[in-house]
């Protein structure tokens, strides 16, 4: 098997893509996936971050990042994961206990790791953004990407 690199001291844009624990419907609730935004928005403004695009669907997230410094990403990763799982953790138990009876106590949130590569022209951050945008298309939530509303499609 062919080991991928990721390279966080380059200036590139990253595609990243995580996944909920055991591909878990966890984001399937609105304040789930508000949950996700506002950390996203919350650790990218902490590490100077820009966002291209991301998508929440149920059971992943997809997001187009960028940081002026080098070596931001995994930080990044690692904060925005965290703060994430602490937070919908404490929304499911205040709001959806069902959901958390369905768990392990000791269960995480999310898949350990995230998949990320590096995107390295135009072309290629404009097809995985459309590819990535198309998620809620393909899974059949809607017709039209701008449609669904928790990804940027519509901007």
């Amino acid at each position: 098997m062919v080991k991928r690199r990721v390279y966080q001291d380059e200036k590139h844009v990253h595609f990243l893509t995580f996944s909920c624990y055991r591909r878990r419907q966890l984001l399937n609730l609105d304040g789930a996936k508000k949950i996700v935004i506002g950390q996203l928005g919350s650790r990218l403004a902490k590490h100077s971050g820009i966002c291209t695009g991301f998508v929440i669907m149920p059971d992943h997230v997809h997001a187009l990042s960028w940081f002026p410094k080098p070596g931001e990403l995994s930080s990044f990763m690692n904060h925005w994961k965290d703060q994430s799982s602490r937070l919908i953790k404490q929304y499911l138990q205040q709001h959806r206990p069902e959901y958390l009876n369905r768990l392990s106590v000791s269960d995480p949130v999310w898949q350990l790791r995230y998949y990320g590569f590096n995107i390295w022209t135009r072309n290629k951050l404009e097809e995985k953004l459309d590819d990535m945008h198309m998620n809620s298309v393909k899974a059949g939530f809607v017709e039209k990407a701008v449609e669904w509303k928790w990804s940027s499609a519509r901007w």
